[in-house]
Order: structure tokens, then C-alpha cells, then sequence
């Protein structure tokens, strides 16, 4: 455990100015505070707030963030509250560590939505202040290092599991790569043990099969560079068990496969020494094609800078190298603290300044649930990046994989809710188009938003799905309180009462919902029935139902439902609270009826849908609708078509045309049995009604190449 004045000396050894006073009072009231608390290790607890602060002194932080550190458990563990830490060391040093200190937990919450909430805590204390996120890099790093000493093997694997989806990819994004790569070890080691230590043996076989090759590499380089006058330092290491496994997974292939297990670094004093170096390199080696990197000209978003290429280099091996200059080189280990060492005044408290931070809190404005704002943030966090440009040449980093709506929302949400169409590199492009390096994407708008359920299956980034589901959240309680106000005034209608929603507001206290919105909003996803609410009202049309003496009960119930009135639904959007059954792929001009399912609202079947008839067990949640009053914005209908054709060139080729004369599409298509005669195949095609779909039946019944045509 580090002495008072060794952490003194330590902090003095980089920043002359210390404020020394301040830290020795620090250091004695954590001591005090934690008095004779224990860790599960035994130790006292002071020692944990003790390494922590000597952990960011390594990383030659101010005198405020290891002050921080030391005190960080103090509000959280010790009998001190805020208060106290106001009156002892002011403003500055309180908020540094109230950003630090979780919240309590909710009772009756899960634990996912208290993770989630003492996330969202210190992500917005961190975008006041970037050094709260250091003060918790440093707390984490030094319980993973101490884990072992929990005896709950499944509390460490919860605790490994968060490190390596929550503060692994922080630390990345902070450029902090010592402490990321430690995280991750760490988390490995106790998430997959036997699988860490059978890559730490093969390691080991390896170096003894030949025990220097990293210096006979790494002096074949220098040998070479020496030639060439240059002022450089050559350093090489193998890669970690981790960064390994992580590879092996990514490229589906075994260890024997890999052969880029050792990386090496060559610094320079110069940019465009870098070039240079790199220009020698790749006339003296073999270069592997598309295994080059220029993140110099182009830096990662967390700062990073550094040239990466692959070569076949010295004794014939694949090795990986990175070329970067000696300040490039301190700001990659070290990231944004860098900017600590090399003084260049960076304000600590403009957290908002580095895009991805902006991009998180963007999440959080966006997201319905704490749940949902942390599962969105990990998709932020995690992913290889693609370089795209807007068209006016600024360069916009995204996740491997992301697609134009991912752009569009990462530019401005206004941008991503509008958007109609892309063009990337000046041509138009679909919207499912994965995104390459070097890109220009243009996001043609349209005059008002166009969201659709279907944007979810198109966009992989964390903003991009939180602004879509937001909206969908909100349009999906619209369609709810739209329709369960429509099925409760069909209701009244069909019982002959006359609707009044100040009649109706009587019974709400009784159901306890809070408001007249909620009721509708109840009744159209299927939670509560329109029946349930009359029922409410007039006791006295429940006692009719259920008294079994009244005559002709039964021709009463047969005479009120042919008199039922179908409902009239307005402005709904289809996939929100109507829903078109799968199973019988509904179209205009089919006879349908609509059941109310708990959660999605109205699933529209045909009449003699099977899967309907297992359904239509409770006659409440049946509501009566027609073609004439189902409006809604959708175009396109899919008709499914089990198509027989013979077995002959060009066969498809014609089945395809007609269906396209017929002013069809094709969706979807499988051949579900084929011989030496004839081809069974199922086509799903778009369709605007049962009349359209007749035509193209009929179209097709036509052809010699078709034996037979039905409507599945």
C-alpha cells in the first residue's frame, strides 16, 4: 500500500504545482473515513481509494482527479455525505465525486435498471466532466485486479461480463489502450479460464520452439531502418490472449490459422517520417494487400493516429506493423489523459466535446427506458470502425456494418427521421446498403417524418436505433389511444347506448388508471376489453348475460351480431396497432375480421383463417371491420401462390415476366419440390387487392410452361 508521501512525491514528480496541502488533507480524511473497514480480500478498505489514486498518478493526472480518487468511496461506504466533502474541499472536488458515487438502488427495480440508471449517472457527470469517467476507469481496473478475492464465482462473471461491455469500450474510446487491454484480461481470465490458459500454453509452445523471435525480428528491422539515416525506435510484442481470442472468433478460424499473433511499433519524430518508413518498408517486404490503415490522415474518434500495415517480413513470417511518431505513440497508450502530460490545456470539464460522448447523451434524450438506453449505449460502444464523408467532405466514423440510416441519424436526428432515400458516391443506393471506407453519403429528405418498423432491421448504431424506437413508442401509444377509442364508441354503438366520455370518466378510478388517454390507450392494446368498461358502467346489462333463464338468449346474441357496425379506423400505421396476419396474409377484398391481442393491438386475419379459429374462443376481443373503413397508408399487400411448372430452359425466366406484366412484384421465392418433369415452387408477391391477385392467376394459368397455379 502506498505511504502518504510516496503518493505525494509521486504526483510531484510530474506537476510541479501540486496543491500538496490539499492532498495530504484528503489522503487522512479517507483514512478516517473508512476507519477500520476491511476489503474481501482482508486488506483495509482505504487501500482500494489508495491504489486508485495511484493508479491515475501513473497516468500523471491534476492534483483534483487523484484528490477524487481518494475520496471516491467516502459518500457511497462511510457515513460522510456530500456535504461534507463541500465543506472540506468545495465545489469542484464535490462534483467530481458525486459523478463518481452510485446512486442507491431502486427497490422493487431490476438489477439490469439499476445498472442502467447508475450508468446513465455517470455518463452525464462525465459530460460536465470528462475526469469522472478516469476516476471510474481507475476504480475498475483496480477491482478487477483484485477479483479473485470474491468467493461468488457468478458475481465475478457479472462483474467480468460488465467490465468487458461497459468500461472496456469506454477506455477505447478514451484512446486509454494499457488500461483497456488490462480490463480485458482480466475479464477473460475469470469469464473463459481453461480457454486463456490453452492460449497462454500455445504461446509458450511457440516461444520455445524458437525463443528470440521477436528480437531477431525486431533487429532485422533496425538493421534495415539504420541504413536509411533515420532517428526511430523498433519495440515488438506478442499479442494478448484476449486480443487473440478475439480474432480467432471473428475469423472463424483455430489458432494453427492465425499468423499474425505478434505485432511491432516503430516510432519516429515526424508525420511524414511515418510515410516514409512505410514507403521503405513496402519495397523491402511483401505487402499484404488490404491489410493497410492510414489513421495519421485520418484519426480513430478517440484521437488515436498511427499507420498500420501487414507485412511478410524477416524469417518469413506475417507480422503486423504500426508507424507513428514518439508524441502519437504516448497519446495512444495514454489516450485523452495525454493531453494532461503534454499540457495542452485541454478543459476537463468539456466533456462534450468528443463526439462519441455527444453521441451517448443524444441516446439518452432518445431512449423509453433505462433498460433500453444501456443495451443501445454497448451497441455504441463496441465495433470496428468505417470512414464515410458527407458531401461536403467531413469525415463521420461509424461501426463496422452500419448503413445509411445509421449516417443519417449520427449527422443530426432531423436528418435520420426524414429520410427518404441515399445516395453513396453519387449514386442511388438502398437503404440496406452496408457502408465502405472512403464512402461520400448524400441522405435525400423528405418534407416530414417517414419512420417505419422496418428502419429497426436497417440500422446497427446505438443513436440511430434509440430515435427510431423513441418515435415508435410515441406513434404506437397514438395508434393505441386512436383505436381503443374507436373499438369503445363501436361498442357503445353496437349496444345502443349512447357514447359520452364524461359518463365514461366515472369509471376510471374504478379500473385505477389515471386518465382518459390511458383507458384508450388500454382498451386498443388489448389490455383491458370495451366490454369490461359497459359492464362498468350498466351492472345491469352484465346481470342479462349471465342470467341463463332470459328466452331466446341465444337468437338475441345471433340478431346483435349481424347488426354489428364494422369499425372505422383512421390514420393508424400498419405494424403499429394493425397488424396483418402471417399466417393468412389477409388483402383487400378477402372477408376479414380483427382480433385484439394483448401488446400489438389489432391482428387482422380472413374469416377462415385456421389459426383465427383457435383464437376466437373469447368473442370480446373479435371486432368487426371492412376493407371500405380499414384505411390506412399501405399500398402493397403480399399474396402467397403455390405454382406447379414444368421442368424446362427458360421456364422461370417466363413465370417471372408475366408476373411483372401483371404489374407484380416477386418478394420472395422458394422451390419447395422438384423433379424431371416438373418444378414445385411458393412465390410471395406484392398485390394491391384480391382482384389483382385474381389477374395475375389468371396470367399465369395461361402459359404452356405452367401446369397449375393456387392461392395458398
Amino acid at each position: 500500500m502506498l505511504r502518504q508521501v510516496e503518493l505525494i512525491e509521486k504526483v510531484k514528480s510530474y506537476d510541479p504545482n501540486v496543491e500538496e496541502e490539499l492532498l495530504n488533507k484528503a489522503y487522512v480524511f479517507s483514512m478516517r473515513a473508512h476507519g477500520s473497514q476491511k476489503r474481501a480480500s482482508g486488506d483495509p478498505f482505504f487501500s482500494h481509494p489508495l491504489e486508485v489514486a495511484g493508479i491515475l498518478a501513473d497516468h500523471k493526472f491534476d492534483s483534483k482527479t487523484i484528490i477524487t480518487a481518494l475520496l471516491h468511496d467516502v459518500v457511497e461506504d462511510t457515513t460522510f455525505n456530500l456535504n461534507d466533502i463541500k465543506l472540506n474541499f468545495g465545489l469542484e472536488i464535490t462534483a467530481l465525486v458525486d459523478g463518481v458515487t452510485k446512486l442507491s438502488n431502486f427497490e422493487g427495480r431490476s438489477a439490469k435498471f439499476n445498472q442502467a440508471e447508475n450508468f446513465r449517472k455517470l455518463l452525464l457527470a462525465t459530460s460536465r466532466d470528462i475526469r469522472v469517467l478516469f476516476v471510474k476507469l481507475a476504480d475498475r481496473l483496480h477491482n478487477m485486479r483484485t477479483l479473485n478475492f470474491i468467493k461468488d464465482l457468478e458475481k465475478r462473471r457479472k462483474i467480468s461480463f460488465e467490465t468487458l461491455e461497459i468500461y472496456s469500450p469506454l477506455a477505447e474510446r478514451l484512446g486509454m489502450e494499457e488500461i483497456r487491454k488490462e480490463l480485458d484480461d482480466l475479464s477473460f481470465k475469470i469469464i473463459e479460464p481453461e480457454l486463456r490458459d490453452s492460449i497462454i500454453q500455445r504461446l509458450s509452445l511457440l516461444r520455445q520452439q524458437d525463443e528470440d523471435v521477436l528480437d531477431k525480428i525486431i533487429k532485422d528491422i533496425e538493421e534495415f531502418l539504420n541504413k536509411q539515416n533515420l532517428n526511430f525506435k523498433v519495440f515488438g510484442r506478442q499479442k494478448t490472449p484476449y486480443s487473440i481470442w478475439k480474432k480467432m472468433k471473428v475469423k472463424s478460424v483455430n489458432f494453427s490459422q492465425l499468423s499474425d499473433i505478434m505485432a511491432f511499433t516503430i516510432l519516429v519524430d515526424a508525420s511524414k517520417k511515418c510515410y516514409e518508413v512505410l514507403g521503405l518498408l513496402h519495397q523491402f517486404y511483401s505487402y499484404v494487400p488490404g491489410r493497410f490503415k492510414d489513421y495519421i490522415s485520418t484519426p480513430k474518434p478517440n484521437g488515436y493516429q498511427s499507420i498500420h500495415t501487414t507485412l511478410i517480413g524477416p524469417l518469413n513470417q506475417r507480422i503486423e506493423i504500426q508507424i507513428r511518431t514518439f508524441e502519437m505513440n504516448e497519446k495512444a497508450e495514454f489516450g485523452i489523459a495525454a493531453h494532461w502530460i503534454y499540457k495542452d490545456k485541454v478543459n476537463p470539464k468539456d466533456g462534450k466535446q468528443y463526439r462519441w460522448m455527444r453521441q451517448i447523451l443524444d441516446i439518452i434524450d432518445q431512449s423509453h427506458e433505462p433498460e433500453e438506453f444501456l443495451e443501445h449505449t454497448k451497441m455504441q460502444m463496441h465495433a470496428d470502425q468505417v470512414f464515410v464523408f458527407t458531401p461536403k467532405g467531413d469525415l463521420v466514423a461509424l461501426p463496422k456494418g452500419a448503413m445509411p440510416l445509421d449516417f443519417a441519424f449520427s449527422v443530426h436526428s432531423d436528418i435520420g427521421s426524414s429520410c427518404i432515400g441515399v445516395k453513396i458516391n453519387n449514386s442511388m443506393k438502398p437503404l440496406n446498403t452496408r457502408l465502405k471506407n472512403g464512402d461520400q453519403v448524400e441522405i435525400i429528405c423528405g418534407d416530414e417524418n417517414t419512420f417505419t418498423t422496418r428502419w429497426l432491421d436497417l440500422t446497427i448504431t446505438g443513436k440511430a436505433r434509440a430515435c427510431i424506437k423513441r418515435f415508435l413508442h410515441i406513434k404506437e401509444d397514438d395508434d393505441f389511444k386512436k383505436l381503443g377509442k374507436e373499438i369503445l364508441i363501436n361498442q357503445f354503438k353496437n349496444q345502443k347506448i349512447r357514447y359520452s366520455e364524461r359518463n365514461i370518466k366515472t369509471v376510471i378510478d374504478k379500473l385505477n388508471i389515471k386518465n382518459i388517454d390511458e383507458l384508450f390507450k388500454s382498451i386498443g392494446s388489448g389490455k383491458i376489453t370495451s366490454e369490461k368498461i359497459i359492464s362498468s358502467m350498466f351492472p345491469e346489462k352484465k346481470l342479462l348475460k349471465k342470467n341463463n333463464k332470459i328466452i331466446l338468449l341465444n337468437q338475441i346474441r345471433e340478431k346483435k351480431e349481424k347488426n354489428e357496425q364494422p369499425l372505422i379506423l383512421k390514420g393508424l400505421t400498419p405494424g403499429m396497432s394493425i397488424h396483418f396476419a402471417n399466417c393468412c396474409n389477409p388483402i383487400p377484398g378477402d372477408d376479414v375480421v380483427a382480433f385484439i391481442v394483448k401488446g400489438k393491438g389489432l391482428i387482422i386475419h380472413q374469416i377462415s383463417c385456421d389459426e383465427l379459429k383457435n383464437q376466437r374462443s373469447d368473442k370480446s376481443k373479435t371486432v368487426k371491420v371492412s376493407w371500405e373503413n380499414l384505411l390506412t397508408k399501405r399500398n402493397e399487400f403480399v399474396g402467397k401462390l403455390n405454382v406447379t411448372i414444368k421442368n424446362k430452359i427458360g421456364s422461370l425466366g417466363v413465370l417471372s415476366s408475366i408476373i411483372a406484366k401483371s404489374l407484380s412484384n416477386i418478394r420472395n421465392l422458394k422451390i419447395t419440390d422438384r423433379n424431371s418433369d416438373f418444378f414445385k415452387i411458393n412465390i410471395d408477391i406484392d398485390v394491391k387487392n384480391k382482384n389483382h391477385l385474381s389477374k395475375v392467376i389468371v396470367s399465369l394459368r395461361t402459359s404452356d410452361f405452367v401446369d397449375s397455379v393456387s392461392r395458398l
